[in-house]
């Protein structure tokens, strides 16, 4: 969990007056999560929250989903994704994957997007490239490469890019979080974290945007809504608490290593409903002497494993097109490994230089329009090397 950061300006008791230099009440709002029974933060409007002026339907741009079937290994390259050079981060992600749980997305975002609002749940973005601005209504956070950023649910945000911005998108119908084994029974981080509150970064000061008549594209269990709001929806003067939008930096993520090779959870990062994503990171490799460093063969027979290659060379896949771009899907009933060679050709090594961020579901991931889009058909035959798509 984050923890508690007080920005701008608030009263001294919490649930009392609280006056503009002009005598206006400021307006009080409670952003909590669970009912009134767990992390929440305390929020001071220059107006009233409440106030809205239309409220309307807006056709969802997320696309239908299919099953993985037939059921195989797949291998997606979202360098191969097309999108206009006006594209936006919320209304120009194209979706990839999805079930009841989670909606992964990507987006390569040259545009401002509009103001949003994901009601349904938390979003995690990982930053795959370039930089840029996302503004909320808790103060605004710098990203850039490598940066991950967890969004909570109901959060009004936009997202105003630097030049071109690459993002994997992840919407989560619960909430994200560190693992819960990594914190202790108050929340603080345990000594055998490999990421801490250090690592964590938070909006500093209030961002205070004045207009009328503003319009903010909610999502909901319904669908979408666009809601028209008297006065801009920044307008918070100062805040306080454990609930805000937080970064934090795949480099500061410290793995762990073992004298044999180490099964994925050391290398989780975050936790959702019924999914975790996870960080591989360039690390010193397994020291027994008769170590293999690339993991063994195994099957997921509880979840669905997706991988998206981020940086450097990831030694267990040589050989089967993956790239820097590239998303592997390894369904739960197909046992999978390392290429062939892989397993001998890591014997000796030392140090993986590899990062990739994995995302395993505990539900079939369904594949959507962008998945569809951007497969390589030949992927499910390489440990082969035979298949109807292989010559």
């Amino acid at each position: 969990m984050p923890h508690y950061r007080r920005v701008g300006d608030i009263p001294r008791k919490r649930h009392t007056q609280f006056r503009s230099p002009e005598g206006k009440l400021y307006a009080e709002e409670l952003m909590g999560v669970e009912g009134f029974s767990s992390d929440s933060a305390l929020l001071y409007h220059r107006h009233l929250p409440t106030a809205i002026v239309n409220a309307e339907v807006v056709e969802d741009f997320r696309g239908a989903l299919v099953p993985n079937h037939p059921l195989k290994p797949r291998h997606f390259r979202t360098q191969g994704l097309k999108f206009s050079a006006d594209t936006d981060a919320v209304t120009g992600r194209r979706t990839l994957f999805g079930n009841s749980d989670v909606i992964i997305g990507f987006a390569t975002a040259s545009a401002p997007s509009p103001l949003y609002r994901n009601a349904v749940g938390d979003e995690l973005f990982y930053v795959q490239g370039g930089s840029g601005t996302v503004e909320t209504v808790y103060g605004a956070l710098e990203v850039s490469e490598g940066d991950y950023l967890v969004i909570p649910t109901s959060t009004t945000y936009r997202v105003v890019p630097n030049g071109e911005m690459r993002l994997f998108i992840v919407e989560a119908a619960g909430h994200i979080g560190p693992p819960r084994r990594y914190l202790s029974s108050k929340g603080q981080f345990l000594e055998h974290s490999p990421y801490c509150e250090r690592d964590q970064r938070g909006p500093t000061e209030p961002l205070l945007v004045e207009g009328e008549d503003v319009e903010v594209l909610v999502r909901h269990r319904a669908g979408l809504t666009r809601f028209t709001y008297a006065n801009h929806p920044f307008d918070v003067v100062g805040w306080d608490g454990c609930l805000y939008p937080w970064v934090f930096h795949i480099n500061d993520f410290e793995p762990i290593t073992g004298r044999v090779h180490q099964p994925p959870p050391v290398h989780q990062t975050f936790e959702g409903p019924n999914f975790v994503v996870c960080s591989f990171m360039p690390r010193k490799v397994d020291y027994h002497p008769d170590a293999i460093p690339v993991p063994y063969n195994h099957a997921n027979v509880d979840s669905d494993e997706l991988m998206f290659y981020v940086g450097g060379n990831y030694e267990a896949r040589k050989g089967s097109g993956i790239g820097i771009g590239s998303l592997s899907l390894h369904p739960s009933g197909f046992t999978h490994g390392p290429q062939p060679g892989a397993a001998e050709a890591s014997i000796g090594a030392d140090f993986f230089d590899e990062t990739a961020v994995m995302v395993d579901t505990f539900r079939p991931l369904d594949l959507g329009e962008a998945a569809t889009d951007s497969e390589d058909p030949r992927y499910a035959w390489s440990w082969s090397k035979r298949g109807p798509d292989w010559n």
